[in-house]
């Protein structure tokens, strides 16, 4: 285990560990043990060291500034009755960059008050300014609605906030749009709702001085291509209707935020990114969960109902899920104030269960302080946790990222994050939630059994010494650009000078629309030809979310996104919610529903999935003799084919049952690389043994990719084979998971030397012997981690380093 202390100047800024300086409300009891007591207790209660590497960050004083002299009195008093009484300095210079007319993105960390670097301009010009309007963007309806309290809090008269939504009730939309003057909302309903309707929003879209965009480093690959069109049609409509609105962005601490902002909106942005605003010390912690003993290891899978993980995995290690809860539980015991991040919404239940029947067992009662938190409940739902946290109600929460950018977390002790967030951005800014008011806090980052995860947590300088991603989205791609032309074109007729406004391959993209008959050109410009508005699904979630709905009583219990339902709500499926397991009686995909009973069944389900992968087009190719790097097109089919059910308290097969879903087809970016059969013979790798090396190879470069690009393993796919027809040699496909890529195998394909030797690393220093979860095993491989072989494995990206030029 080592220790450092991250002090030094030269190394890579990180985003604050440290409150801003607004009025808040902290929850639960009295303080804890401190954070270095408290995670030494953590580790001393079980046999062995899980730690295996302690960051010291720490503390951090001030700078403040003045008021800005533009900022009327009425204002600063409304501030200083929240407990402000000075802005920090970087808080002032993005303010007065933004008052000056110029478009500005603060980048500093979390809890640093970057909220107050947008208010103070665009409150101040609504005081100023009777008429004046303000729109405010949040990737979340939590963070939304967060920022409306902050803003209602201040009692500025004629202000009016108010969040417009798809939760705002219909009778409120019309006084919306007629009254409010900071319209807080996100770019689904902007897309959906306030464009197409622009001639009802007419009144507020002439008088629109500013548009802020919160937690702007979130808008990543498809999703974020999707929102910078969002946009660009956002300015085209204020425009007709005469107005030039300043763009004010707020990011956590990201590579080149200026670039990236700048390539979100279409506009030159200045960047802030000096964060001036105090931090208190944090311990951080990387923590990897203790091998199980040999007899109940590889010999039989951990049960998924009792772990939320893939049981298709021979388990080497304790579940990061498992450690999570008991983590949490005794966080919670010690009185110590918690959030546990947690990846998947499956995986939150699981946590707050686990935790709450610890805490149960040990103290009756005392897991009614822990809750799970995640998209899919209801609005009523989400906001009765919030408000139970804010008021202390809750004193742990098992989350997933919906509070990453939520809720203003205050007087937090420590933060749990079940396995890697997929960036260091979004680590540092699951780690911010602890520490605020000042105090001390600990952060641990639980590591999944996962070559990613495994390898952060055995080179601690991967993420401590290492600088934060850049944002990666792409509003070039076809995929993208097409439909969002099509629905501005319906919004008003496009104009030459529009495609400008788009940007690259605006003008090819309306061609394609014209040649399909979905546009018609006339003189004035180019119309949209059909009565119903084109779906886009902005999220890149694979359509429409799922309702799923209580068969007895016709009971709305959730939703779940399109792109996932084929996994998780096929007949059979067992599904979790609030702690409850129901199992799936039918799934109607045309109605978008899926009907559901309540049992507790003593299996679990596991869905199996068979793909094809063809080469449309070679973009870019690197020729290393016996090896070749390749980047292009490719068209991928998958069908959903059969689910396994498998005991909960063994994990033995029951048996597999056929499905009979629909193929789902997918055209998109990939990276791929070949090697001569002559080539892997000469490293020993037998013909018989190709297939497994190369799968194993596969997955273990799936998950070790996120290293070097802003994604996620569930953002990108992959194939193996050992003779493809379109390559006719062995080689190794990975392709990102969105139409018409994200950005991400072209991130893989420039860094592919780097990218392949952390790979290579990450199977070869792993203890285990054959292959496992922590570097060639994959918890979404759909024949079921067969065949692998990890030595071969190592053979064949030895081949590949050996030749490729860096």
């Amino acid at each position: 285990m080592t220790t450092n202390d991250f002090s030094s100047a030269h190394r890579t800024p990180r985003p604050d560990l440290e409150s801003s300086p607004s009025a808040t409300v902290s929850a639960g009891p009295g303080p804890g043990p401190a954070p270095t007591e408290l995670l030494r207790r953590l580790r001393a209660r079980g046999a062995g060291d899980p730690v295996t590497h302690v960051e010291r960050v720490p503390a951090r004083a001030g700078v403040p500034a003045q008021w800005p002299s533009w900022a009327p009195e009425e204002l600063r008093a409304a501030f200083t009755r929240r407990g402000v009484t000075a802005p920090w300095q970087h808080q002032a210079e993005a303010a007065n960059l933004a008052y000056e007319g110029q478009h500005v993105v603060v980048a500093t960390g979390t809890a640093s008050g970057k909220s107050l670097a947008y208010q103070l301009p665009a409150l101040a010009t609504l005081l100023a300014d009777p008429r004046a309007t303000v729109l405010y963007l949040a990737p979340t309806k939590a963070l939304a609605a967060d920022q409306l309290r902050a803003v209602a809090a201040l009692e500025l008269e004629g202000v009016r906030p108010a969040c417009y939504d798809g939760d705002t009730p219909r009778a409120e939309r019309e006084w919306i749009r007629r009254h409010s003057r900071f319209v807080l909302t996100n770019p689904d309903m902007l897309h959906h709702g306030i464009l197409p309707g622009h001639a009802q929003w007419s009144g507020f879209l002439r008088r629109l001085a500013y548009v802020v965009i919160d937690e702007c480093h979130t808008y990543r690959g498809v999703f974020g291509s999707h929102v910078a069109h969002v946009l660009r049609r956002l300015r085209r409509q204020c425009a007709r209707f005469g107005a030039t609105p300043v763009f004010v962005l707020a990011s956590a601490t990201s590579g080149d935020p200026a670039t990236a902002a700048g390539r979100l909106t279409g506009l030159p942005v200045t960047a802030v990114t000096e964060d001036a605003s105090p931090r208190g010390g944090v311990t951080f912690a990387l923590w990897e969960p203790p091998l199980l003993p040999r007899d109940t290891g590889s010999s039989a899978p951990v049960p998924p109902q009792a772990t939320g993980e893939h049981d298709d995995l021979h388990q080497v290690r304790r579940s990061a899920l498992r450690e999570t809860a008991d983590l949490l539980a005794d966080t919670v015991a010690e009185g110590v104030r918690t959030l546990a991040f947690v990846r998947s919404r499956k995986g939150a239940e699981v946590v707050a269960a686990n935790a709450r029947r610890s805490l149960d067992d040990a103290v009756p009662g005392l897991g009614d302080r822990v809750a799970a938190y995640r998209g899919g409940y209801l609005r009523e739902e989400r906001r009765e946790l919030e408000r139970a946290l804010l008021h202390g109600d809750l004193l742990g929460l098992a989350s997933t990222n919906a509070l990453e950018l939520g809720v203003d977390l205050v007087g937090l002790d420590a933060v749990l994050i079940c396995g890697y967030p997929g960036t260091r951005a979004s680590l540092w800014q699951q780690a911010g939630r602890a520490g605020r008011s000042g105090q001390e806090a600990l952060a641990v980052l639980v590591a999944r059994d996962d070559p990613l995860d495994t390898y952060l947590v055995h080179h601690p300088e991967a993420i401590f010494g290492a600088p934060v991603e850049a944002t990666v989205l792409d509003p070039a791609n076809p995929y993208v650009l097409a439909p969002q032309l099509a629905c501005a074109a319906v919004e008003a007729p496009l104009t030459p000078a529009d495609l400008v406004l788009f940007g690259d391959g605006a003008k090819e993209a309306v061609d394609q629309l014209v040649a399909a008959g979905a546009l018609r050109q006339r003189p004035t410009g180019w119309y949209w030809r059909h009565r119903e508005r084109p779906e886009v699904d902005l999220r890149g979630e694979g359509g429409a979310p799922l309702c799923v709905v209580e068969s007895s009583t016709g009971r709305l219990l959730g939703t779940v996104d399109g792109g996932s339902s084929h996994f998780l709500l096929h007949p059979g499926a067992v599904y979790l919610h609030q702690g409850v397991s129901y199992v799936v009686d039918d799934l109607d995909l045309a109605d978008g529903c899926a009907l559901v009973h309540a049992e507790e069944p003593d299996w679990s389900t596991h869905a199996r999935d068979v793909t094809d992968l063809s080469v449309v087009s070679v973009r870019s190719y690197v020729d290393a003799g016996p090896v070749g790097m390749f980047l292009g097109e490719v068209d991928v089919t998958s069908q959903v084919v059969s689910y396994q059910r498998r005991r909960i308290a063994t994990g033995e097969v029951i048996d597999t049952r056929p499905l009979d879903l629909p193929t789902r087809e997918l055209r998109t970016v990939a990276v791929w690389f070949t090697l001569s059969p002559q080539s892997l013979a000469s490293a020993g790798v037998q013909p018989a043994d190709v297939p497994g090396a190369l799968h194993a190879a596969e997955h273990a470069a799936i998950g070790l990719l996120p290293l070097m690009a802003t994604c996620d393993r569930w953002d990108i796919g992959g194939l193996s084979t050992a003779v493809h027809p379109d390559t006719e040699a062995p080689t190794v496909f990975v392709y990102d998971g969105h139409p018409g890529g994200a950005g991400f195998a072209e991130r893989a394909y420039g860094t592919a030397s780097a990218w392949l030797r952390a790979t290579r690393d990450a199977i070869a220093e792993c203890g285990c012997e054959t292959g496992c979860p922590s570097c060639v095993q994959s918890p979404k491989c759909g024949n079921g981690n067969n065949p692998l072989s990890k030595p071969d494995a190592i053979r064949v990206l030895d081949v590949v380093l050996a030749n490729l030029p860096d």
